[in-house]
């Protein structure tokens, strides 16, 4: 069997889900490859065994020396997937393992199970305080076979609620990581329901739809106080993280706009800093500006265009802006498929507001739908050329869409989302607390 038949085994390992792809690879270069015949054991009851077995094919039966009523006896039944012994540590196997058919195992020594112990999803090896802080909000922690629990970090961006990109980038890190590391996201589509609550972890519960050869498809549940507040459905292409793309037709017509490249201009927090002390801008939003805590994201941009514009200048519906994460991000492809899906939802939306901004309005918006492609392989801590045009706004609906773009030229990702926006109300202290974000 080759290497990356054995990698693509392992990712459908309920065991395995919360490993970063590059175990995946460590682990299958160290397993050995074991036979049985049906009725041998496999291992004794109170013997070491080898540490931990893996069944590639056929089946076994764990026989204990307690008795096991006949209507419990098929949980005892190991297919392909499942697994048993103990690893760190050699201890004594609690039952005995016997094969009912032709078996084989593929075993990973005592020596070394330190690799089912990973520091996060995403790295083996990099302690989680030297992880960018848009990895650390990522990371999330399995709680059992396809269930997650991501939690909102105090220095994460939150804007009042659980940020969106938040729950897209989680969520689609919940689906990732139940699909082997040689299949990677190449389309997804989802829709907020409510408001999340940042001061509660949010659960994230996986529906294994399909799993084809080249294809696996992935449904993602948010939930928090028993609702579902967000939703994911996700398509999981093979062989994209080894650089082996299916070969196939190929063309490229988008081209990326004339814009200066990242180096030449300034950053977030530059523009902050000269906005405050700019005599062009209003007095009053100067004061604003310069009174309101500046909690700097996770994701540098640096927009193409830097004008005067505040959130009450009307302006064209469009925007173009470079952006990548902030720090070097882990080598998984899956984690920079999903810092790009959690950067998406930073300005996207407000884009369709800008031919309606004006002095004094306020306004709300939330998001309802977004959709992400995902053309060609990326790096989220290199720069991507986030290109956005809003064609409609109708019915407290505004609809925007988007294209990046590497360095390069090429077009790497397209996108679309739809949001709730309107005028805001004068709040009445009095109304009750609404649940729904609509």
């Amino acid at each position: 069997m080759d290497t990356e038949s054995v990698i693509e085994f392992l990712g459908c390992v309920p065991l395995l889900q919360r490993l970063p792809s590059s175990s995946f690879r460590k682990i299958a270069e160290v397993v050995i490859t074991k036979h049985y015949d049906r009725g041998e054991f496999v291992v004794h009851e109170g013997g070491l065994g080898d540490g931990i077995y893996f069944i590639w094919e056929g089946e076994a039966e764990v026989v204990g020396s307690g008795t096991v009523e006949e209507e419990s006896r098929l949980e005892f039944q190991l297919k392909r997937y499942d697994y048993f012994g103990h690893g760190i540590g050699a201890s004594v196997q609690q039952a005995n393992v016997i094969a009912l058919s032709k078996l084989t195992c593929l075993v990973l020594p005592h020596e070394h199970c330190s690799l089912l112990q990973p520091i996060s999803i995403w790295n083996a090896d990099k302690a989680l305080e030297a992880c960018p802080l848009v990895e650390l909000i990522l990371h999330l922690e399995p709680i059992e076979a396809n269930i997650f629990k991501g939690i909102t970090l105090p220095e994460a961006p939150k804007f009042g609620k659980v940020f969106g990109g938040q729950l897209l980038g989680q969520a689609l890190a919940a689906a990732s990581k139940t699909v082997d590391c040689l299949k990677i996201v190449h389309s997804l589509h989802a829709y907020f329901l409510l408001v999340g609550d940042f001061n509660m972890p949010i659960i994230y519960e996986v529906c294994r739809i399909r799993d084809g050869k080249s294809f696996a498809t992935r449904r993602v549940d948010a939930i928090q106080r028993g609702n579902v507040i967000f939703t994911l459905l996700a398509s999981f292409q093979a062989n994209l993280i080894l650089q082996k793309e299916e070969e196939g037709f190929d063309h490229l017509v988008a081209t990326m706009p004339a814009v200066p490249p990242p180096d030449m201009l300034l950053s977030l927090e530059e523009l902050r800093d000269r906005r405050l002390t700019d005599p062009r801008l209003p007095r009053t939003y100067r004061n604003k500006v310069a009174a309101k805590a500046f909690i700097p994201w996770p994701i540098e941009i640096r927009f193409c265009e830097p004008n005067n514009n505040t959130n009450q200048t009307k302006s064209p519906p469009s925007l173009r802006y470079w952006f990548r994460a902030k720090g070097k991000l882990s080598d998984d492809q899956a984690l920079h498929r999903c810092v790009v899906a959690y950067a998406s939802d930073l300005i996207f939306l407000s884009v369709s507001l800008n031919p309606h901004r004006r002095k004094g309005l306020k306004t709300t918006s939330v998001s309802l739908d977004h959709s992400i492609w995902f053309h060609r392989p990326l790096r989220a801590d290199d720069w991507l050329l986030f290109v956005i045009a809003s064609p409609a706004a109708y019915n407290a609906r505004g609809f925007c869409a988007g294209q990046m773009f590497n360095r390069k030229g090429e077009l790497v990702v397209s996108l679309t989302q739809e949001g709730l926006i309107r005028e805001a109300k004068n709040k009445n202290p009095n109304a009750a607390v609404a649940v729904s974000k609509l």
